[in-house]
């Protein structure tokens, strides 16, 4: 199913937009000069997706990460992937123009290529989204999609929606592989995107995926990347160390055979390291 051969390989998303498969996530990096090392370093080793979010407060040093970069590399703007979110206190529809262009001017970007809500705080999400659906046809965001939502979150959405959201970024794991969500969502054509995909790394001493990375040669964390990919998910691992950063991305070299898939997803057994959705009001 999966198409990602390279670092820089991308998934269509249902409006035609090229999102890469792989990039780094910087959840809990604090603002300075950890966090731009981390996305240049990043960049400088072909990754071309990074992951923000309003409520990471760091969206500031990203945006100078990125002018560096670009810089520094030879790259233009449109070779990078750049995703951020609009927080629970912004939903709203006035809230949320307010929002975006608040992350923008951080950022220091004209046009964003992925905005989320970050969680479907009940009564909130759909004015936001009527926001993110102008953005979206003035050409302010290329893409806009969802983050933490349900299967009844993404239906109830969907009722009054103008535009199908194109991407729902989701904690999934070995331990959370949530297979009625995903299949939903790419039934109706809407990709999914892992966060905390190593389980903040709960699962680096799991001894069935310490045996299928010995096997292979591979890093645990590499075996569970590799899930993600063959599995047709986006995913956006964190780190702050560069030879961490390239590691990661060290997992277009092998595959996993169908049996070693299904042993990873049969690991599953439905536990968060996140909030639940279904409870998770802030």
């Amino acid at each position: 199913m999966n198409t990602a051969q390279h670092l820089q390989s991308t998934t269509t998303l249902h409006n035609g937009i090229h999102m890469p498969w792989f990039g780094l996530g910087v959840f809990k990096v604090e603002e300075g000069q950890e966090l731009i090392d981390a996305v240049k370093q990043a960049i400088k080793h072909g990754y071309r997706s990074i992951d923000t979010a309003a409520i990471y407060g760091n969206e500031a040093g990203v945006g100078q990460a990125i002018a560096e970069a670009l810089q520094e590399n030879g790259l233009k703007r449109e070779d990078l992937f750049i995703t951020s979110k609009v927080w629970n206190a912004d939903l709203g529809y006035e809230e949320t123009l307010a929002a975006f262009d608040t992350t923008m001017n951080k950022l220091g970007l004209e046009v964003l290529d992925l905005y989320l809500i970050h969680w479907p705080k009940a009564g909130k999400y759909k004015g936001a989204w009527k926001a993110m659906e102008e953005l979206y046809a003035s050409g302010r965001i290329r893409a806009i999609g969802v983050s933490n939502f349900q299967i009844h979150h993404l239906q109830d959405l969907m009722q009054d929606a103008q535009v199908k959201p194109m991407v729902n970024q989701v904690e999934y794991h070995p331990r959370l592989t949530q297979e009625e969500l995903k299949a939903f969502c790419e039934q109706h054509g809407i990709q999914l995107e892992a966060w905390s995909p190593l389980m903040q790394g709960e699962l680096l001493d799991n001894p069935v995926l310490t045996e299928i990375a010995s096997s292979k040669g591979k890093s645990v964390a590499q075996i569970i990347l590799r899930w993600d990919l063959q599995n047709g998910v986006v995913t956006i691992p964190k780190s702050t160390k560069a030879h961490r950063i390239i590691e990661n991305a060290d997992i277009f070299d092998f595959e996993l055979s169908a049996e070693e898939m299904q042993r990873i997803s049969s690991l599953n057994d439905n536990v968060r390291v996140g909030p639940d959705p279904d409870n998770f009001d802030f």
